[in-house]
This record gives C-alpha cells, structure tokens and sequence, in this order.
C-alpha cells in the first residue's frame, strides 16, 4: 500500500485540500502502477518549516512502497508531485524535497497484516450475531 505523506509550512484554510488528495493518490497509483484503492496521501499544512535558510512555502514528503519504486519512478512522482504542489499550494519545485523508502513485502508485514484480520474478525463476531447472509468465515 503506497503511502505519500507530504507537510508543508503553507497555511491550508481555504484550499481546497481534496483537489490536492485526489490529484496526489491518482498521480501515485498511476506511476507506481498500483490500484488507487491502496494508495493513501497525508498532508499536513502550517508545519513550521525552513528550507534553504528561508521559510518561504515549502514541502517535504515521504513516500512509502512495498515494491513498485525504483529510479525512474522516483523521478516520474517527484515531478509528478511538485506540480501538484506548485500549481495547487504555489511551492515553487525547488523548495520540495521528497524521500522514497521501498519497503519489501516480509514475513513479519504478512503476519501483522494476517494478525489484523483474525483479531478484527473475532471483534466482529463478539459484537455482532452471526448469519450466513454477511459471513463466509469458516469461524463462524
């Protein structure tokens, strides 16, 4: 699940952030090459930031892959991504910097993924009755 988180020192009142989300998640999913469903996008506005020895607007950004990043990419959604807050937040792209971390698929990620499921199934079942019209578990 590809994760962007982007903070900016530009006060977000009155922007229309959502134009932002949705243009950040569908510039992600398409360079990526993953569905948009799994792609998530922060920002956070008003940070106190300084970039260059100035706090003019500016922005960093985190993103976050199991898998799907590599150099051509990376340079695809760090352009990608500094229009989008160039033409949105007016940050000029030279006052974006972005970190990319491919995180590979483990073990370890599978099981607390697998970990999540049961404990949220046996919440469901604690606190809901059980019908076949909403279950296919075989727990049930």
């Amino acid at each position: 699940m590809p994760c962007l988180n982007v903070s900016t020192n530009v006060n977000l009142e009155g922007v229309d952030t959502s134009a932002v989300l949705a243009e950040a998640s569908s510039t992600v999913a398409s360079v990526i090459g993953k569905p948009e469903a799994y792609v998530m996008v922060v920002l956070k506005g008003s940070v106190p930031m300084a970039f260059g020895g100035t706090q003019e607007p500016a922005a960093y950004g985190e993103l976050v892959s199991i898998g799907g990043l590599n150099a051509d990419v990376n340079k695809k959604l760090s352009a990608g991504i500094a229009s989008i807050l160039e033409s949105k937040l007016s940050i000029p792209k030279d006052r974006f910097y972005i970190k990319f971390h491919d995180s590979k698929a483990s073990k370890q990620t599978l099981f607390l993924v697998s970990t999540a499921l049961v404990i949220h199934s046996w919440v469901f079942h604690q606190t809901s009755s059980c019908s076949t019209s909403h279950c296919d578990s075989a727990v049930c």
